[in-house]
C-alpha cells in the first residue's frame, strides 16, 4: 500500500486552518463578553461586589469544564469535544442578553465557564499535537488568532455600544455558530495526527509527574491574572476612574488585543531565534512595564497605551507554557495541556477578586499595582523553560510511509 506524502501536509495545512479560525471566533466570543460588562451591569442591577462573585465564579466552572474535557478526550478525540462545545460557547451570550434577573445571568455565565474550559482545552490540545507533526513552533500562530479574533470582538462591542446586549449578541452569534460548524468540519484527526490522537486518549488516563510542570503552573497562573485584568476590569477602569464613554473603554481590550496579535504573529520568530527563556523574560518585564503606564494614565488614552503595552509583553508567556508542556511530555501531551490549562483558571479566580478587593478598598490605580508585581514573578521562572525549549519538536507519531 503506498501512501501519497503530499496528501499528509495538505491535510495538515487545512486542519491548521480550520483550527486557526476556532481561534479566531473564540477570541470574538469572549471579547464580546468581557467588553460589555459594563453594560451587563447595569442591565442586570449589579453591585460592584455582586459583579465580583460573577466574575470569580466563572473560572471555576471553567476548571471543572477543564478537567471534564480530559474525560471526554479519553472516550472521543479533542476534535470531538471541541466541535461540539464551541457552537454552544457562542450560544450562551444569548442567554446573556436575554435575561434580567440574577438567577437567569448565572445560568448563563454558569454554563459560559463549563464549555469554555471544555473549549480551550480541546483547542489546545489539537494545537500542540499539530505543532509536534509540523516539527517547528506554530502555537503562537494559534493565540495571534484569538488575539485577532478580541480585536474584532471588541470593535464589534465598541461599535454596537448603543444596542441592547441581545440585539449585539444576537447578531453577532448569527454569524459565529455557521462558522464554528463548518470550521469543525476540517479539525485534525486520526488521519493528520497518526496515531496521536489514540495515544493522547490514553495518555490522559496516565499520572504524569507535577514536579517539571510546576514552574509552568506558576507562570500560567501569573499570566493569567494580568490577562484577566485587562479582560474583566480595563473597561471598568476607564469608565469609572478614567470618566471614558462605553464606546472608548472598549477600545482599552481591542488595544490589548492588537498588541498580543502583532507579538504572536511575529513571535514564533523570535522564539526560534532568541529561545523561550528570553522571550518570556523580556515579555514578563514589558507587560509589568505596561502596568505602570495604566496605573498612572491621567487619561483614557493612556490607559489605552498601558493595556496595549500590557498586551505587547505577555503575547508570548501563555502559548510558551502550553508549549513547554507539549515538549516536556511529547507522548502525553494532552494530558500536560490539560493541567497546564487548569492554571488558567487559577489565574482567573485569582486576578479578578483580587483587582476587583482592592479596588473596592483603594481605587482601581492601586488595584493594577497587584497584578504587575506577580507578572514579575514571571521573571526568574522563565530559567525554568529552557529545558523544554532545547528539546527538539520531533515528529511524533509520524505515520509511516509503505
Amino acid at each position: 500500500m503506498t501512501t501519497d506524502v503530499t496528501a499528509v501536509p495538505a491535510r495538515l495545512r487545512q486542519a491548521r486552518t480550520a483550527l486557526l479560525v476556532s481561534f479566531l471566533l473564540q477570541g470574538t466570543t469572549f471579547a464580546l463578553l468581557v467588553t460589555r460588562i459594563p453594560g451587563i451591569q447595569r442591565q442586570y442591577g449589579l453591585s460592584d461586589g455582586t459583579l465580583t462573585i460573577f466574575l470569580a465564579a466563572v473560572p471555576i466552572l471553567a476548571g471543572a469544564g477543564s478537567i471534564g474535557s480530559e474525560q471526554l478526550v479519553r472516550r472521543t478525540t479533542p476534535r470531538a469535544v471541541l466541535r461540539i462545545v464551541q457552537p454552544l460557547v457562542c450560544l450562551t451570550l444569548v442567554g446573556v442578553g436575554l435575561g434580567h434577573q440574577l438567577w437567569a445571568l448565572g445560568l448563563a455565565l454558569a454554563a459560559f465557564g463549563l464549555l469554555v474550559g471544555a473549549l480551550d482545552a480541546s483547542m489546545n490540545m489539537l494545537g500542540v499535537g499539530l505543532q509536534h507533526r509540523y516539527g517547528r513552533s506554530i502555537m503562537l500562530g494559534f493565540h495571534a488568532a484569538f488575539s485577532l479574533g478580541g480585536i474584532l470582538g471588541a470593535l464589534l462591542a465598541s461599535a454596537g455600544a448603543h444596542l441592547s446586549l441581545l440585539t449585539l449578541f444576537g447578531a453577532s452569534v448569527a454569524v459565529l455558530i455557521p462558522a464554528a460548524l463548518v470550521a469543525g468540519r476540517f479539525f485534525a484527526g486520526p488521519a493528520e495526527l497518526g496515531d496521536s490522537v489514540r495515544e493522547a486518549a490514553a495518555a490522559a488516563a496516565r499520572s504524569i509527574p507535577w514536579k517539571p510542570l510546576l514552574p509552568l503552573c506558576a507562570a500560567m497562573a501569573f499570566a493569567y491574572i494580568a490577562d484577566s485584568t485587562v479582560s474583566n476590569w480595563s473597561a471598568k477602569y476607564l469608565t469609572e476612574t478614567l470618566h471614558s464613554t462605553d464606546r472608548v473603554a472598549a477600545l482599552a481590550y481591542a488595544g490589548y488585543m492588537v498588541a498580543l496579535l502583532l507579538g504572536r504573529t511575529f513571535g514564533d520568530h523570535g522564539v526560534q531565534r532568541f529561545g523561550a527563556v528570553a522571550v518570556v523574560r523580556t515579555g514578563a518585564l514589558v507587560a509589568a512595564l505596561g502596568f505602570g503606564i495604566a496605573a498612572l494614565a491621567p487619561a483614557a488614552w493612556a490607559g489605552i497605551a498601558g493595556f496595549t503595552v500590557l498586551g505587547l509583553g505577555i503575547c508570548a508567556v501563555i502559548p510558551q507554557v502550553f508549549a513547554a508542556g507539549g515538549r516536556l511530555f511529547p507522548r502525553d501531551s494532552d494530558a500536560a495541556v490539560a493541567r497546564l490549562n487548569l492554571f488558567n483558571y487559577v489565574g482567573f479566580l485569582v486576578g479578578s477578586p483580587l483587582v476587583g478587593a482592592i479596588a473596592g478598598a483603594s481605587s482601581f490605580r492601586w488595584a493594577l499595582c497587584a497584578p504587575m508585581l506577580l507578572v514579575l514573578a514571571v521573571v526568574p521562572l522563565a530559567g525554568h523553560f529552557a529545558l523544554a525549549a532545547q528539546q527538539p519538536l520531533a515528529l511524533d507519531h509520524a505515520p509511516t510511509r509503505r
